[in-house]
């Protein structure tokens, strides 16, 4: 069930208090011998496209129009690694950005035990207690290619585990498999080590996940947050100066800027967060909330060089659905009901969402603060199967929020999930999806 804003709040304290044959590639001019780590990763080179995701996107007409946009890699399982069949693995696509004269390449690490641990359906290859198969079986593989001299050009973008922080800082009191995490500690002690391993290569960068506005927006549950990435970095070798920066929004469909009102808009007397939406959250968009969650880091002690990256890849929400304006309405939920671009029944709804379209292109510092506005989940790729047949399947992403039909067992549960129909698993081209997304995209495509 979905936890209302002001329980989010009086839960939030509780949780940092529980946690103690080598193909010759001509070097483009940019390149120097070696990489040295720079503040901006993304400024100045040119980033990696997945050469399967472009096939993919122009499969479906018009995808020619964005087929050209660099992408993260995802990793949710080991067997991704080396490739599945049919996909290409990690060194793969190492490789092929070489031959691209890529600059920089998104990698994202997403396989803590008992990953997802506040969702209906969690999913994980290891289970709580095994977070040093985590370690031997995933990252190290990972960390053996990175680091390879053959790769040394290329910036190496890691997305460590989008989702770990926000679970902890969020669901303590209604999870119990996210309360057994806590006692575990296996997310803190896989993050660190994660830190550990990267950190002594110049070329290989790390931004942890800080989930999204309807996660850590309100004040309390964001400073715990805050808090426990603090605590997490700060136990590391390298300490604050371990990271990079943030990213929020991953795979996420929050609007990057809602730009018809905010939290503190206030109709005949009312603000925006008392509405049903707004749920008393100090943010209703991904922008506001990344800086703030930057400018909080560096009050907890961290360097002023970190950033924020926000993935845009599927929050436009344009089409003939958005709003053109603030709405006239005098009744406060009925205004922002009418004036929100972000379309979906609920903020955390997260599966394939209806209505959804593609956002602000990649971009290096859009805006300050902001290292860059990335495609970090590949657009058109499945978030998850609302299919109960495929339920036993550990890899296909099985979550009732990924059915259009799910009812909740009482009248106070989820809302309507607002997810597309004949989703397949996570990860799988979703042509529909993608297509979709093209058609509401904003700012919006050129003409096909």
């Amino acid at each position: 069930m979905p936890v209302p804003g002001r329980t989010r709040r009086l839960l939030a304290a509780a949780t940092v208090a529980a946690l103690a044959g080598t193909a010759v590639v001509a070097e483009p001019a940019w390149a120097g011998a070696r990489q040295a780590h720079v503040e901006n990763p993304y400024a100045g080179v040119p980033g990696y496209v997945d050469p399967q995701w472009r096939d993919r996107a122009e499969s479906v007409p018009g995808g020619h129009r964005v087929s050209n946009t660099p992408t993260g890699i995802w990793l949710n399982r080991v067997s991704q690694i080396a490739g599945e069949p049919g996909e290409r693995g990690l060194r793969a696509h190492l490789d092929a950005a070489l031959a691209q004269r890529a600059g920089y390449v998104q990698v994202v690490l997403n396989n803590l035990p008992a990953r997802d641990c506040a969702r209906l359906w969690p999913s994980s290859e290891f289970a709580v207690g095994e977070v040093h198969r985590y370690q031997r079986e995933f990252i190290d593989p990972i960390v053996a290619i990175e680091r390879d001299p053959r790769y040394r050009r290329l910036r190496i973008i890691n997305v460590i585990e989008p989702g770990a922080v926000p679970a902890l800082a969020a669901s303590i009191g209604y999870s119990q498999l996210c309360e057994g995490v806590v006692r575990s500690g296996d997310y803190v002690t896989g993050i660190r080590y994660v830190l550990d391993k990267l950190h002594p290569y110049a070329n290989l960068y790390a931004y942890p996940g800080m989930g999204h506005h309807a996660e850590l927006g309100w004040d309390e549950t964001r400073s715990t947050g805050v808090r426990l990435l603090t605590e997490i970095v700060g136990g590391s070798r390298a300490g604050v100066h371990g990271v990079d920066g943030i990213i929020v929004n991953t795979a996420g469909y929050g609007a990057l800027v809602e730009p018809y009102f905010s939290a503190d808009t206030t109709i005949n007397g009312v603000p925006a967060r008392q509405t049903r939406w707004v749920d008393w959250n100090s943010f209703v968009d991904e922008l506001p909330y990344g800086q703030q969650l930057r400018r909080e880091l560096i009050a907890a002690g961290f360097p002023e060089g970190v950033g924020v990256l926000i993935d845009t890849s599927r929050n436009g929400w344009g089409g003939p659905r958005r709003p053109t304006g603030p709405s006239t309405a005098q009744e406060v939920n009925t205004f922002v009901e009418q004036s929100r671009v972000d379309r979906r029944t609920a903020a955390e709804n997260w599966c394939n969402q209806s209505g959804a379209g593609l956002g602000e292109r990649p971009a290096v510092a859009p805006q300050p603060g902001v290292d860059a506005y990335v495609w970090m989940k590949p657009p058109g790729t499945s978030d998850g199967t609302g299919d109960r047949a495929q339920a036993a399947d550990p890899h296909s992403g099985f979550d009732p929020k990924c059915d259009p039909d799910h009812q909740p067992p009482t009248t106070s549960g989820w809302p309507p999930t607002d997810a597309l129909r004949d989703a397949p698993p996570v990860g799988a081209w979703f042509p529909a999806q993608f297509a979709e997304l093209m058609a509401n995209a904003h700012p919006p495509l050129p003409s096909a």
